[in-house]
């Protein structure tokens, strides 16, 4: 609901290290598309190159990074807990003063 409404210069990406059949069932049933889900399984470089790569679980961190239209981070976000949702408020913020 919240990507709807930020406009189209707007992408958001949601990368996991699930099987892409896995995001599809999730994102079905969540009622997500307007984002872009990306399957980090295979190579893990996103969470090798980012340093969000927990080996010991093979998972990527929950974390946001918010980047502007020149691919520069601009607000990064680091969840404690895999189980903890990130502070969207905060996130929206950090992409509503790059519009």
């Amino acid at each position: 609901q919240l990507a709807a409404g930020l406009g189209e210069d707007v992408l958001i990406l949601t990368i996991s290290v699930d099987l892409p059949p896995a995001q599809k069932r999730w994102c079905g049933a969540a009622g997500i598309d307007k984002v872009v889900v990306m399957s980090d399984h295979r190579e893990v470089s996103f969470g090798t190159n980012y340093r969000v790569l927990m080996p010991s679980k093979r998972q990527l961190a929950r974390c946001v990074f918010v980047l502007d239209k020149n691919d520069v981070i601009r607000h990064v976000q680091l969840v404690p807990a895999i189980g903890q949702e990130p502070d969207y408020d905060e996130v929206l913020a950090a992409v509503k003063a790059l519009l």
